[in-house]
């Protein structure tokens, strides 16, 4: 399949008041990560504050909210941040293993918050297929082809990952998607992949591998509910593409 196949809701700490750099504990308690959550909830956070709570200590000169500032203007977002491999994070300065695992494995709890919101919902729109499946793919800089079986209520079953590409090409053959929906004897399917450069536009090679689906789905009498290409939102262009509402899969 070839291509065309960060909110910060409060002021940062230096707009509160405080220098860059401080020490968490110099801060006015009211201030202070921690107690600011206890005291007025989470969402009073902002994003470098959260990951504060995580990070927990920081190096000379440099805070917990000060990294965890450093990491989202280097990166660019949370979800940016929330792709990388432990591995990779570990190696940002003032991080390391211990700290790069609890930040991944909040990043994986808040993906599994979001897809489990919509578990007994069914997944009979683009929207919704969008909703449950961008957590985990608009990030990615690399194509993940993942085909999600269904009950007859529409409802997500299991997802299996097919196959793993390049930044622009994944390949995924027919035989390969249908074999997880047959051996799980589900009633219908949906073929997901992302494209890492946003645009959501399907290629011709997107349409080929839809078609040749659509008459094999038929063959095997499962419903091929759709096939939905996950982008990045932007101005102008929407963040996915569905070729059921496009009108190629019937």
């Amino acid at each position: 399949m070839n291509e065309g196949f960060s909110s910060q809701p409060t002021s940062s700490p230096s707009q509160q008041g405080f220098p860059l750099g401080s020490r968490i504990h110099d801060l006015p308690c009211d201030q202070r990560p921690r107690e600011k959550l206890a005291a007025l909830g989470p969402a009073a956070l902002d994003n470098s504050e959260l990951m504060a709570l995580f990070i927990s200590t920081g190096f000379k000169g440099r805070s917990a909210i000060d990294i965890g500032r450093d990491l989202l203007k280097k990166f660019g977002s949370i979800g940016a941040l929330g792709t990388l491999p432990v591995a990779e994070l570990a190696k940002e300065k003032g991080i390391g293993l211990a700290k790069a695992s609890k930040l991944a494995a909040a990043f994986e709890l808040g993906s599994r918050v979001a897809r489990e919101q919509l578990k007994d919902t069914p997944l009979e729109t683009p929207e919704l297929i969008y909703d449950y499946f961008a957590p985990q793919l608009r990030h990615l800089n690399q194509e993940h082809v993942i085909v999600a079986t269904l009950d007859a209520r529409l409802r997500h079953t299991s997802s299996t990952l097919i196959s793993v590409g390049s930044v622009s090409e994944a390949i995924a053959h027919p035989q390969d998607i249908m074999r997880p929906i047959i051996t799980r004897g589900a009633y219908g399917f949906i073929l997901v992949h992302n494209h890492p450069s946003g645009d959501a536009s399907p290629s011709r090679s997107d349409e080929s591998v839809t078609r040749n689906l659509i008459d094999v789905a038929k063959l095997m009498q499962v419903k091929f509910l759709d096939h939905v290409i996950i982008g990045k939102p932007s101005p102008g262009r929407n963040p996915y593409y569905s070729f059921r509402e496009a009108g190629i899969i019937p």
